[in-house]
């Protein structure tokens, strides 16, 4: 079958590429053409628009934005009807996905949904929408599939991808790894600032701030694939800081704690069994709009899937440098280490076992 893959962010790539792994696996003859990024186009298929080319965060960047990506959504409307595809499917990326999604069922392609929307974080109106133009939603979150119950919409909770990707990855000497990217014995605190170079700017200058505090561990900045080290330069003037690009996986598995972005990468970071805070911060009138539409406790996945407090939020004003300091002597404090890592299993298992990319797989191309 003819497969049209539209995903956006690093961690899109990421699920769509072991997605396309496992569709070749079912379908040997599959013609795959998407929007994704670097992972995915190692798979195979033809690549359309790389993520990079559309990375616009927050309310305020995506109006300042908006003529650029109408602009996406015309194009790949035009390359949707040149390809025909058997199936559409859409990874998470609900801005840009729901409105092809509609126009997609009008035109009578077959769509799915893999990753759902975050519409049991934020305007719950749009599971209408959802209903009326997707086919077919797998499901990674095991609260998603009760969110939809509630809606009388049919979902499939598959498990979530991260613990087929992390546990297939190659093993890391801890010796070779600390010799290659010239680390030295000290302990690791890995900084994840995210992808975007509005959000890296915003939270890094903060991040790195503890390097002066915390003498003993060294700071290694895990660079992202979507940006290259001489933007991150800016930030590296400090002995004890170090970097280490797009080998986030790497990194955190040699990691004693971490300082962590909101977003796919708090999940990692736990299931790497590795002490973390999440910080958020993004522009005022971003957040303003976003408290008055988001209806949730919290902003992390770890928290959301535990639906507690497991790992500590810094938000918007409470990312500060005083706030982060206290919290960081917290999670490298034994007491605290050891109800983390007990919590840590606890998710684990509530994440439904491997495979999720292959059970995906299989339902897509059969249905």
């Amino acid at each position: 079958m003819k497969y049209y893959i539209i995903s956006g962010e690093a961690s899109g790539d990421l699920h769509g590429s072991n997605l396309m792994k496992a569709l070749f696996l079912e379908d040997k003859q599959a013609e795959i053409r998407f929007w994704g990024g670097d992972l995915m186009t190692e798979v195979g298929g033809t690549l359309v628009k790389h993520y990079k080319e559309r990375a616009f965060m927050g309310f305020a960047e995506v109006i300042t934005n908006l003529s650029t990506i109408l602009g996406f959504i015309k194009f790949c409307k035009e390359d949707i009807l040149k390809f025909n595809p058997d199936k559409i499917i859409f990874i998470d990326n609900s801005g840009f996905n729901l409105r092809i999604a509609k126009w997609a069922k009008e035109a009578n392609f077959h769509t799915v949904y893999y990753i759902s929307p975050q519409v049991w974080a934020s305007r719950s109106g749009r599971v209408k929408d959802i209903k009326r133009d997707i086919d077919e939603m797998y499901v990674i979150l095991p609260f998603v599939e009760d969110f939809y119950k509630k809606f009388d919409y049919k979902v499939t909770f598959v498990g979530h991808p991260l613990l087929d990707a992390i546990a297939n990855r190659p093993q890391v000497k801890e010796f070779e790894f600390r010799k290659e990217h010239q680390l030295g014995e000290k302990p690791i605190i890995a900084l994840l600032p995210g992808s975007r170079k509005q959000e890296i700017k915003k939270l890094l200058a903060v991040m790195l701030k503890m390097a002066d505090k915390f003498t003993d561990y060294q700071f290694v900045i895990a660079g992202a694939p979507s940006q290259d080290y001489h933007f991150y330069q800016q930030f590296i003037n400090k002995e004890n800081v170090k970097f280490v690009s797009n080998k986030t996986y790497d990194l955190l598995s040699v990691s004693y704690a971490a300082i962590v972005t909101s977003g796919t990468a708090t999940l990692e970071t736990a299931l790497f069994k590795v002490p973390e805070i999440v910080c958020y911060k993004t522009s005022w009138i971003s957040y303003q709009i976003g408290k008055r539409l988001i209806d949730l406790k919290f902003i992390s996945l770890v928290n959301l899937i535990m639906n507690k407090e497991v790992v500590k939020e810094l938000i918007q004003n409470d990312f500060n440098e005083k706030t982060l300091e206290a919290e960081l002597h917290k999670i490298l404090d034994e007491e605290n280490r050891t109800k983390m890592f007990l919590n840590y299993f606890e998710l684990e298992k509530k994440l439904g076992g491997k495979g999720a990319s292959l059970k995906t797989a299989k339902m897509i191309s059969k249905s």
